[in-house]
């Protein structure tokens, strides 16, 4: 595993909360080549008194070079993980989705503020719809079969799609394309409840048609 040691005072921000870890409060990193060139590989962080502070997502490739997964040292960074984060969020929504207009895209997901960072998840239909989701950060991207798992059985809607920011991924050096994951793939054009309007939109990049 990877070892991030942070450089002195540089702690402050992660112990009072920042998600994030950029390259200038990096004192240096250890470990093997072929773990500190993979994206998303899992990290300990630690002072530069060598004290446990974080488990993070490592990405040299990223100009935030690491993400945090947890500040508890006894909480291990696996699919276990993945799949408790994935319920909880869908969970902490699942009111405004039973109450949503069919024709609303509801965000189930939403990165850093569920401990998923970089995974953004909307529904569209209800549980016989479709998920799309953005893997924007190596963190995530890493357990992408894990989130997938989860968000289908906590779900039960049975077509996932993932969606692609190129730019977004490129710049967390990422392989750039999109893609049913599971099931089906969103027909390219669906009625989309936007504010008080209904508009024509391709949900698999967001784009409104104009009328």
């Amino acid at each position: 595993m990877l070892i991030i040691t942070i450089k002195q005072g540089k702690e402050k921000g992660l112990l009072a909360g920042d998600p994030w870890i950029y390259a200038s409060a990096v004192e240096k990193v250890d470990g093997k080549p072929q773990e500190r060139n993979k994206p998303g590989a899992t990290a300990i962080v630690q002072s530069s008194s060598r004290q446990f502070l974080a488990r993070a997502a490592y990405n040299a490739k990223s100009q935030i070079v690491a993400r945090v997964w947890t500040l508890r040292e006894d909480e291990p960074v696996d699919h276990a993980m993945m799949k408790r984060r994935v319920q909880a969020a869908v969970e902490r929504r699942a009111q405004a989705l039973r109450g949503a207009d069919p024709l609303a895209l509801v965000q189930l997901v939403d990165g850093e503020k569920d401990g998923l960072p970089g995974l953004l998840v909307h529904s569209y239909g209800g549980p016989t719809g479709y998920l799309v989701c953005q893997f924007n950060a190596g963190a995530v991207d890493l357990w992408k079969v894990a989130v997938v798992q989860a968000l289908l059985k906590v779900t039960e809607c049975p077509n996932v799609y993932e969606r692609c920011d190129a730019l977004v991924r490129k710049g967390e050096g990422l392989p750039v394309f999109a893609r049913a994951l599971a099931g089906v793939e969103p027909p390219q054009r669906l009625m989309v409840k936007d504010g008080n309007r209904v508009v024509p939109m391709d949900i698999r990049t967001g784009f409104i048609y104009p009328r």
